[in-house]
C-alpha cells in the first residue's frame, strides 16, 4: 500500500476517533464552555478558515493563470463564494457588531449549512471528472457567472429563511435545517465515495489528499448537526475541522492541477529526448546522440589546441542482409543485440559506443596520444569476433569491416568526421579490407569544393536558382492549404546540384543571406502573382537559416519586401529550426518582431533538435513540423511512432498546429490521421514541382458570390 494511501486511511481513523474522544468528554468539555471565549476562539478558527479558502481563490484567478485547469479554475470559482458565505456566517455568529444586527444567528446557521452544501456538491462534480486543461480567455467569464450565483443565493438564504419563519414558524425551519444538514453529510461521504471507487484507475497522491479532505469535511458536518448534544462547543469543532479539509483542499488542488501536470511534462520531455537519442533494439546512444557529442569534440578543441585525437570509427556486420535473408528478422535483431553487447562489454575509460541503425554501429575514442594508438584500439575491437555469436539456431562466425576519421585533420565539423568515417567503411567493405582510415581522395577534394562555392558566387547574377513547390495537405479535407517553396541550383556544367551539396557551403560562407533573401522575394512574388490571377490564396512556407534568423534588421527586410509585392503576411510561413532558439533571449526577441508583422512561425523538423519544452509553451509559434526522419519509419519504427504520437498530442495542448514531413504511402497517412495531425507534405502527394505545374495541379480559381 502506498504512503498517500495509508495517510487516507489514518486521516480517517483519526477523525472518527477524535469525534468519539470529544463525545465521550462531552461534559467536562462543557463545564469550560464560556461566550466570549468561544466567540473569541469561534471567530479565530472562522477566521483561519476564511484565509485557506481565499488562498484556493488565488490560487486559480491570481497565481499560475497560464496554467488553467477546468479543475482548479472552478474550485477557484466555487470557493470564492464559500469565502464569502464562511466570512458572513463567523463575524455574525461571533456577534461581531454591524454584522450580527443584519444576520440573525440562525440565518447565520443557514448561511454555514449553504455554504457546506455548495461545497459538498461542487467538489463532489468537480473531483469526479477528468480533469482537462481550459483557456484562461474564459476565466473571467466563469467568475462572472459565480458571482451571479453568489449574490442570488446570499439573497435567496437570508431573505427566505426570514419569509418561511413568519408562515411557518421556527420549528419547520429547524426540521428542515437538520434534513439539509443530513443531505450535506450524504453528499460528502458520496464524493468519497465516487472518487475512489475501485473500478477507476489508481489514484493519483494529490485526489488521496482530496479525499482526506472530504473526510474532514464530513467530520466538520457531524458536529454542525449536533447529533449527541447541543452546545457552541461541537460548532467550535466542526469549524477546526473545516480548517483541516480547506488546508488539505488546498494542497491537493495544487498538486492535482499544478505540480502533478509539471511532473508530466518533465517526464514527456525526457521520454521524447531519450527516444529521440537512442536506438530501441540495443539501447544505445543514436546517431543523433553521436552527432551532438561530435559537436561537443570540435568546440573543445578550437578551443583548447592542445587536447588529444579524437577517433570516429564507423563499424558495420558483413554480409548481414544475407543473416536476415537466411534465418530471419527475429535472428538479425538477436545479432544486432550480441554485437552491440560483446563490443560494449570491452569499451573503456574515454570510449563510447553508439547505434547508427541497420548494421552500423560507432565507436568513438577520445584524449589519444598518436594515430597509431587509435588503429592499434581498433584492431582490437575486430578480433572481439574471431569468437563465432551464438544464435538460437547454431554458432556463426561474423566479421566487421571499419572505417575511420581522426580529429583533428580528418574534418573540421561533426558532420564531415562522422560522414569521412562512414565513406571510409564503404571503402573497406568496397576494397575487401578490415579498416580503412578516411583519406581525401575518397570524397570530394578540397579544390572541387572550392570551385563550387565559387560557381555558387555567381549563381544568383546567372539566375541559376529556380524555386520548386511542394503541396501542403489538410488531412480532414485532403484540401490544399499552403506550399512549401524549395531551392534548387540548374548548374551549367553539373546539371542540377543537390540541395544537400550547396546548402552548407552556402551557410558557411555566408552567401545564404543573399540566398534566402531572393528565396523569399521570388516565393512571395510568385504567391501574389497567383492571388491576382484569381486563385484561392494560400499560405506559403519559406525556410530561414540560421544566419538570416540572426539579422537584426530582418523583419524590416521582410516587411519592406511584403509591402513593395503587396502580399499579405498571413499568406507566408517562415520555418525556422530548434537549434535557432538556443539563444533564448534573441530568438524570442526575433520571434515576436515577426510575429508582430502578422506572418505565421513554423518549427521545421521537431524533434531533432535541443530546445526545451518549458520554452516552448511560451515561443510565439504557430505549427510544429514533424521530422521526416521520424515518420520515414513509423510503421517499422516503435520508437519513432511514440516520438510522433508525442509530439502530436503535445502540439494539441499547447494549440498549436500540426505539419508531418516524408509521407510517402497511405499506411503513413492512417497512421498521422488517428494521432489527429493537422497537415502533411511528402511525395504521396507530390514531388516539389516548378510553378507551372503546381498551378496547373493544385491551384483552384477563388469563387466569388454575385453580389447583391
Amino acid at each position: 500500500m502506498r504512503q498517500e494511501e495509508r495517510k487516507t486511511i489514518q486521516a480517517a481513523i483519526v477523525g472518527a476517533v477524535l469525534f468519539l474522544l470529544i463525545q465521550i468528554f462531552r461534559t467536562p468539555l462543557s463545564n469550560i464552555e464560556n461566550q466570549n471565549w468561544l466567540s473569541a476562539l469561534y471567530l479565530m478558527i472562522g477566521c483561519c478558515n476564511i484565509a485557506f479558502g481565499f488562498a484556493i481563490f488565488a490560487q486559480g484567478w491570481l497565481f499560475f493563470s497560464d496554467k488553467l485547469s477546468k479543475a482548479r479554475l472552478y474550485t477557484s470559482a466555487l470557493f470564492f463564494g464559500v469565502c464569502i458565505f464562511d466570512f458572513l456566517h463567523t463575524l455574525s455568529f461571533a456577534g461581531i457588531p454591524g454584522i450580527s444586527s443584519y444576520i440573525t444567528s440562525e440565518q447565520s446557521l443557514w448561511l454555514l449549512t449553504f455554504s457546506r452544501l455548495a461545497s459538498a456538491l461542487g467538489i463532489l462534480v468537480i473531483f469526479s471528472r477528468e480533469d482537462q486543461p481550459v483557456s484562461v480567455r474564459g476565466k473571467k467569464k466563469v467568475f462572472s457567472v459565480a458571482i451571479l450565483l453568489i449574490v442570488l443565493s446570499l439573497g435567496g438564504v437570508i431573505f427566505s429563511h426570514s419569509i418561511a419563519a413568519e408562515q411557518w414558524g421556527y420549528s419547520w425551519i429547524s426540521t428542515l435545517k437538520h434534513v439539509v444538514d443530513m443531505a450535506v453529510l450524504f453528499v460528502y461521504l458520496l464524493g468519497v465515495a465516487i472518487i475512489v471507487y475501485p473500478g477507476k484507475i489508481e489514484k493519483s497522491a494529490s485526489l488521496l489528499i482530496i479525499i482526506r479532505a472530504l473526510i474532514f469535511f464530513a467530520m466538520g458536518q457531524v458536529f454542525f448537526m449536533n447529533l449527541f448534544s447541543i452546545g457552541e462547543m461541537d460548532y467550535l469543532f466542526g469549524m477546526l475541522s473545516s480548517g483541516v479539509a480547506y488546508y488539505l483542499l488546498l494542497t491537493g488542488v495544487y498538486r492535482l492541477t499544478i505540480e502533478e501536470p509539471f511532473h508530466e511534462n518533465q517526464q514527456a520531455e525526457a521520454r521524447i529526448n531519450y527516444l529521440a537519442y537512442h536506438d530501441e533494439l540495443t539501447g544505445l546512444p543514436n546517431r543523433r546522440c553521436l552527432m551532438q557529442r561530435a559537436e561537443e569534440i570540435v568546440q573543445r578543441g578550437e578551443k583548447d589546441k592542445t587536447q588529444g585525437f579524437s577517433a570516429f570509427l564507423i563499424m558495420n556486420i558483413n554480409h548481414f542482409k544475407n543473416i536476415n535473408d537466411s534465418l530471419g528478422h527475429y535472428a538479425g535483431d538477436l545479432l544486432l543485440q550480441m554485437v552491440a553487447e560483446r563490443i560494449g562489454n570491452e569499451v573503456k575509460s574515454n570510449e563510447e559506443m553508439y547505434s547508427m541503425g541497420g548494421d552500423e554501429f560507432a565507436f568513438l575514442m577520445t584524449d589519444r596520444t598518436g594515430v597509431e594508438n587509435c588503429l592499434v584500439r581498433a584492431t582490437e575491437l575486430l578480433r572481439l569476433f574471431e569468437t563465432p555469436v551464438k544464435l538460437e539456431s547454431g554458432e556463426y562466425h561474423i566479421s566487421l569491416s571499419l572505417g575511420m576519421s581522426i580529429y583533428p585533420g580528418d574534418g573540421d565539423t561533426a558532420e564531415e568526421l562522422i560522414q569521412n568515417a562512414d565513406t571510409a567503411v564503404h571503402n573497406a567493405k568496397e576494397q575487401g579490407v578490415e579498416i580503412r582510415r578516411y583519406i581525401p581522395a575518397m570524397q570530394m577534394k578540397a579544390k572541387e569544393r572550392f570551385k563550387l562555392e565559387n560557381d555558387l558566387r555567381r549563381a544568383l547574377e546567372r539566375n541559376e536558382f529556380y524555386l520548386v513547390y511542394q503541396p501542403q495537405v489538410q488531412l480532414d479535407t485532403e484540401e490544399i492549404v499552403g506550399m512549401e517553396a524549395l531551392l534548387r541550383w540548374d548548374h551549367p556544367k553539373r546539371g542540377l546540384v543537390s540541395p544537400i551539396d550547396f546548402i552548407p557551403i552556402a551557410e558557411e560562407s555566408g552567401l545564404i543571406v543573399p540566398i534566402g533573401e531572393w528565396v523569399l522575394r521570388t516565393a512571395c512574388l510568385q504567391n501574389k502573382q497567383w492571388q491576382t490571377a484569381g486563385y484561392r490564396p494560400i499560405c506559403v512556407s519559406i525556410n530561414l537559416s540560421m544566419r538570416q534568423f540572426l539579422q537584426p534588421n530582418l523583419d524590416g527586410k521582410i516587411a519592406a519586401i511584403l509591402q513593395e509585392i503587396g502580399l499579405d503576411p498571413c499568406y507566408v510561413d517562415l520555418e525556422i529550426t530548434e537549434s535557432m532558439t538556443l539563444d533564448k533571449e534573441t530568438a524570442f526577441d526575433q520571434l515576436n518582431r515577426l510575429k508582430r508583422l502578422g506572418l505565421f512561425i513554423s518549427i521545421d523538423d521537431f524533434g531533432t533538435g535541443y530546445s526545451s519544452l518549458h520554452y516552448l509553451k511560451n515561443m510565439p509559434i504557430d505549427r510544429l513540423k514533424i521530422d521526416r526522419s521520424f515518420v520515414s519509419e513509423v510503421m517499422e519504427d516503435s520508437n519513432n511512432a511514440a516520438i510522433v504520437s508525442t509530439i502530436t498530442s503535445m502540439a494539441h495542448h499547447l494549440k498549436l498546429k500540426v505539419t508531418a514531413e516524408g509521407v510517402e504511402n497511405k499506411e503513413q497517412l492512417q497512421f498521422l490521421r488517428q494521432q489527429h495531425c493537422h497537415e502533411a507534405q511528402g511525395y504521396l502527394f507530390s514531388k516539389p514541382v516548378k510553378a507551372a505545374e503546381f498551378e496547373q495541379a493544385f491551384l483552384t480559381p477563388l469563387v466569388v458570390s454575385p453580389s447583391s
